[in-house]
């Protein structure tokens, strides 16, 4: 799977991380909807970590299809909300 993380470049990231990261994105999800602006920023900022620890960085010519894209670190509460599908920023597993 190709993941973009806005701002930042991809990472090529195996489907078998899916589950942990939905973790952090259901996470993310209830604390964007209790409108909890530290716990948003902590947990975007934990998802954006992992993503970048497990995955492998494409180089930055690469110009792979994404599959998923991430919002970047700065992001705010509201440009997330306008990423979001029904399930959150990642499918579920």
């Amino acid at each position: 799977m190709i993941v973009r993380i806005m701002g930042e470049g991809q990472v090529r990231l195996a489907d078998g991380h899916l589950a942990e990261l939905n973790q952090l994105d259901d996470e993310l999800l209830a604390e964007m909807e209790n409108g909890d602006g530290p716990g948003f920023r902590r947990t975007l900022t934990a998802l954006l970590s992992r993503v970048r620890a497990l995955g492998d960085p494409l180089p930055d010519d690469s110009l792979e299809p994404s599959d998923l894209i991430l919002p970047a670190a700065d992001a705010t509460l509201e440009e997330v909300r306008e990423l979001l599908s029904d399930g959150g920023l990642i499918p579920e597993a």
